[in-house]
């Protein structure tokens, strides 16, 4: 399908890119969600805690919440996104990657773009557990690529799955790396590596046969830390192999379940590359839409409902 025309015309200050994405990520806060905490082992002996919350109403449907890069299931955006849900009669279950839940997970690979073996791993578990007729997905950021990707990448599909959502997406991800390394987007690239690196430190404690001291001192930025860490443990040559195998970008053409993406015009995370018109234009079950405002992943709304909260609940809701 063509690109999705947007009515999203946010105050004045929420028009600032960079404002937008840190009150999102900082600032704002969402309350009056209970989550429930089951905790799955993995066919390779790791673990996934997934934070489930309920619908107002006994239901069928349920949505998926994939977050970001060093996020988890208590981020704003991911409870947001479970509350108004949860208000319109959807069950979600929030995803915390491996090692996002507050406890480091078991083994020496952790989570990346790509890791999509993790997401069937859920499904699996949901379809052999539950009784939901109809099944969403909901990513965000490095969860949405991640989405994006197991849609089109030949993986048998359940019956039960009808549809995604995935807001501010990196789909080209060595396009999005070089957008982390410019100047204007020091601070967050700062706060990530310091997240990461004091990750990796501790599995440099755990496995220190894998890793060194000085390996770790080689990681300037965040293509050093996938170089030394990401491709190595997840079986990939480099970082720039990582970059290629894992962008969603080349698996739109072949995605049959109906998906909008949401990305910013003023997002300062995405390049050129990660706004995939032809993509889209050249496949009727994908949907992209392109505000000029809502940074990364920083769609602000009245009510404390953002703008991709409500607009995934419509989206879903036609399916």
């Amino acid at each position: 399908m063509p690109r999705v025309d947007s009515n999203y015309t946010p105050p004045l200050l929420f028009r600032n890119g960079h404002f937008a994405t840190i009150y999102s990520g900082i600032i704002r806060s969402v309350n009056g969600v209970v989550q429930k905490r089951e905790r799955i082992s993995l066919s390779d002996g790791d673990f996934l805690d997934l934070d489930w919350s309920d619908s107002q109403i006994p239901t069928q449907k349920l949505v998926i919440l994939l977050h970001g890069l060093e996020g988890d299931a208590q981020r704003p955006y991911i409870t947001g996104s479970a509350k108004i849900l949860n208000q319109h009669g959807y069950d979600t279950c929030s995803v915390n990657y491996r090692g996002c839940s507050g406890e480091p997970n078991k083994a020496y690979r952790s989570y990346h773009s790509g890791a999509t073996e993790d997401l069937i791993e859920v499904l699996e578990h949901i379809l052999n557990t539950n009784k939901y007729s109809k099944i969403y997905l909901k990513g965000f950021s490095l969860g949405g690529n991640l989405l994006l990707k197991y849609l089109g990448e030949g993986n048998h599909l359940p019956k039960e799955l009808k549809g995604a959502v995935a807001v501010s997406v990196p789909c080209n991800l060595y396009d999005s790396c070089k957008q982390l390394l410019n100047t204007k987007n020091i601070l967050y690239a700062i706060r990530f590596k310091g997240n990461l690196l004091a990750k990796l430190k501790q599995k440099q404690a755990l496995f220190p046969e894998k890793i060194t001291g000085a390996d770790i001192k080689k990681i300037r930025n965040l293509k050093d830390f996938d170089d030394v860490y990401t491709s190595k443990a997840h079986n990939f040559k480099d970082a720039m192999d990582y970059y290629e195998q894992c962008s969603s970008l080349q698996f739109l053409p072949n995605i049959k379940v109906p998906s909008l993406i949401i990305n910013a015009k003023n997002d300062s995370f995405l390049g050129p590359e990660c706004f995939p018109v032809k993509e889209t234009d050249n496949n009727a079950e994908l949907y992209l839409e392109t505000p000029t405002y809502g940074g990364h992943v920083g769609f602000w709304g009245k009510d404390n409902i953002t703008y991709t909260e409500k607009r995934a609940l419509d989206f879903f809701e036609t399916l």
